[in-house]
Formats: C-alpha cells, sequence, structure tokens
C-alpha cells in the first residue's frame, strides 16, 4: 500500500458519505450552516426574524412610521470535536484479502457516526423548549398512541408547523405502535406520505426508530434543530517505528436548537 497513493480529497469525501448515512438525528436536523465550518471555536450567526406589526387601517387617518425590520440573534459554536488515528502493518496489508483501507475507513466513520449522534442528542435534551415526564406505556393499555396525542396537541397550541413533524422513539415502543390498529404503516397509501427513513406515521408525525433512545420520546421539526459537520483535516504518514501506514482524520461539529418550542421531550417514568 504505497503511502504515495493516497488522496486526501476522496478519503475525506468517502468518510463524509458513511458518517450521513449512519446518522438518525443528523438527518433530521437541518444542515444549512454546514459549508461555514473551518475549524474549532467558529461561530455561526443565525437571524430568526421578529414578527411584523399589523395595524388596523382607517382611510381617513395617516398610516404609522414604518418599523425597524429587528431579529433574534443565536450563536451556532463548533464546539464539538472527534478524531480518528491508525495504522495498518504493511506486512497485514499485503496478506489481507479485502481492502483493509477501506474496511478501516468504513468503521471510522461509523464511530464517528455514534459519537456525532450523541452529541446532538444531549444538545437536544438540554435546548428542548417542552420537557415533560409520563408513565412508562405497555403494549397492552395502548397509552402510547395517546402520549402521542398529548405531543400533538402540544405542538398545535404552540403553534408549530404541522408539516414536517418527526418523532424519534426507542425500538421497544415501535412494537406497541405496531400492536395499535390507529397507528399508519404497511399500506400503499401511507408509503406515499412516509419521508424517507421513517417506520411509519402517527397524528401527523413522522416515526423514527432510535437505539440511541430507552426511555424517550422526542419530538422536532428539522428546522428547530441544526447540525453542522466537516472532516476538516485527513492526513497520511508513515510512523516512525516498524513499516506501517498510519491514517489520522478529525471531524468538527456544532449543533444547536434555534426553534425551543418546537422541540420536545418526553421522559417515560417506571
Amino acid at each position: 500500500m504505497a503511502i504515495s497513493n493516497f488522496i486526501p480529497q476522496v478519503w475525506s469525501a468517502r468518510l463524509q458519505e458513511n458518517l450521513r448515512k449512519a446518522l438518525v438525528f443528523g438527518a433530521l436536523c437541518n444542515r444549512n450552516y454546514e459549508g461555514d465550518i473551518a475549524q474549532w471555536g467558529d461561530t455561526v450567526h443565525i437571524n430568526t426574524l421578529n414578527d411584523i406589526t399589523v395595524r388596523a387601517y382607517t382611510p381617513t387617518a395617516a398610516i404609522a412610521d414604518p418599523e425597524q425590520l429587528s431579529g433574534t440573534d443565536t450563536t451556532l459554536t463548533i464546539d464539538h470535536g472527534a478524531y480518528y488515528n491508525f495504522y495498518i502493518n504493511d506486512v497485514d496489508a499485503a496478506q489481507a484479502c479485502a481492502d483493509v483501507m477501506d474496511a478501516a475507513m468504513r468503521n471510522a466513520a461509523y464511530q464517528l457516526a455514534a459519537d456525532a449522534e450523541n452529541y446532538i442528542i444531549t444538545t437536544i435534551r438540554q435546548g428542548a423548549g417542552k420537557k415533560v415526564t409520563a408513565p412508562m406505556p405497555t403494549p397492552q393499555d395502548g397509552k402510547l398512541y395517546e402520549k402521542l396525542l398529548e405531543i400533538k396537541t402540544t405542538f398545535d397550541e404552540a403553534g408549530v408547523p404541522r408539516y414536517d413533524r418527526k418523532l424519534v422513539i426507542p425500538p421497544a415502543m415501535e412494537a406497541m405502535l405496531l400492536m395499535d390498529s390507529r397507528f399508519i404503516t404497511g399500506s400503499s397509501a401511507a408509503a406515499e406520505h412516509l419521508a424517507e427513513g421513517a417506520v411509519g406515521r402517527a397524528l401527523g408525525f413522522d416515526i423514527y426508530i432510535s437505539v440511541d433512545l430507552d426511555d424517550e420520546i422526542i419530538a422536532m421539526i428539522p428546522d428547530a434543530v441544526t447540525f453542522a459537520n466537516q472532516i476538516t483535516k485527513v492526513d497520511a504518514y508513515r510512523p516512525e517505528k516498524g513499516f506501517s501506514d498510519g491514517l489520522k482524520g478529525l471531524c468538527l461539529s456544532g449543533a444547536k436548537v434555534i426553534l425551543p418550542d418546537a422541540v420536545l421531550v418526553c421522559t417515560l417514568t417506571a
């Protein structure tokens, strides 16, 4: 495996592709500011336009002076990093039947994906505008669907747009929903309305499964959470000792809840 054949741009692009495929929450967040990442500590200022005043019109009275547009500034900080650093012995690489480097890169991508997923979930837990608790439902009592109905009502009352609502549940809760006839799945009509990666629909939510959740239900819309992720460095090198090819890479991320009222975390208790 000649080190001169290493092309950083090719490896970096492949790693980014694998990382996105392995993510659940990363795919649900918006990625509007991803191109602005360059280094650790970078900040992106996100402006949210405040409501414009609408006044009653009277034909015989002058209209009010124009108001100046104003907005709320939210800062997305690139404050999370993860890296890999491994080497492949020249003898091992020569004897391997498969492409060792390609397999190692795929594995590195999966590990970075798990790290990024946990980072996003932690950010959502901290920044959610709605945090509630509820008893853990059972397959027999049908209470899970009722809890989803309460979440829907909470979103409706907060004015959260009904379009593109997402709901993430742990794997065990999928079985509860599949036993409930009110849960839409399986039919061709339902499939037409499912977002990519969703396992079903209920009460206006596309429902996803995350193995990183055990006793939580997370509801959100993509516009509410932004996630920026970039492979900023990929270096090949020859370790000083031994005869091997080394490869190291750095992945920088930032996540932010920018619309707290459109994110809800429901913790289920025994």
